[in-house]
C-alpha cells in the first residue's frame, strides 16, 4: 500500500511541475506559419517559378547575383542540403523553388535592410529536378538554378 501511495504522490508532483511550466510559458509550442507576419498561402500553392513571381508581383530574371549551393546528386530526397545567397542590393526575400515538387515553393526567408541574404537548410525533393534560388529585389525576382539528381525520392516516392 505504501508503494502505491508513493507512486501516486510522484505522479501528482510530476503533473504539478508540468502544469506550472505550461502556465509560465516554459513548454515549447507548435510553430504556426500561418501566424507569421507577411504569410501568403497562395505562394505555397504555386506550381512554377513564374507563378511564384506573379504572386510576388515581380518579373523573374536570371542573375549571377544569386547563387545556389547543393549537391549534384542527393542520395535521399528527404534531406537535401541547399544554400542560397545573394549579392544583389535591396534584397527583401530569398527562397527556394523546386520545379518538380508537388509544392514548388519550398521555403522563403525575409531579410531586413543591412542583413546579408545567406541561408542554408535541408529540403525535400520528390525527384530529380531543377532547384531555383530566388531573391526578391524591388520588382524583380532574381534567380539562378541547379539540377540536383535524386536517387531516392523524399516526397512520398
Amino acid at each position: 500500500m505504501n508503494q502505491s501511495r508513493r507512486q501516486v504522490m510522484q505522479l501528482g508532483a510530476g503533473a504539478t511541475v508540468v502544469g506550472l511550466a505550461a502556465t509560465a510559458g516554459l513548454l515549447p509550442v507548435t510553430a504556426q506559419a500561418a501566424d507569421a507576419p507577411g504569410w501568403n498561402p497562395k505562394l505555397f500553392e504555386a506550381k512554377t517559378l513564374d507563378e511564384v513571381a506573379k504572386i510576388l508581383g515581380a518579373t523573374p530574371t536570371e542573375s549571377t547575383d544569386v547563387s545556389i549551393i547543393g549537391p549534384d546528386i542527393a542520395e535521399n530526397g528527404a534531406v537535401v542540403p541547399v544554400g542560397v545567397k545573394s549579392t544583389a542590393a535591396g534584397v527583401s526575400m530569398i527562397g527556394i523553388v523546386v520545379q518538380k515538387n508537388p509544392t514548388a515553393l519550398v521555403a522563403t526567408f525575409n531579410t531586413k535592410d543591412g542583413a546579408e541574404p545567406n541561408v542554408a537548410t535541408r529540403i525535400k525533393m520528390a525527384q530529380t529536378s531543377h532547384v531555383y534560388a530566388v531573391a526578391k529585389a524591388g520588382d524583380k525576382l532574381l534567380f539562378n538554378k541547379k539540377e540536383i539528381k535524386v536517387t531516392l525520392g523524399g516526397c512520398g516516392g
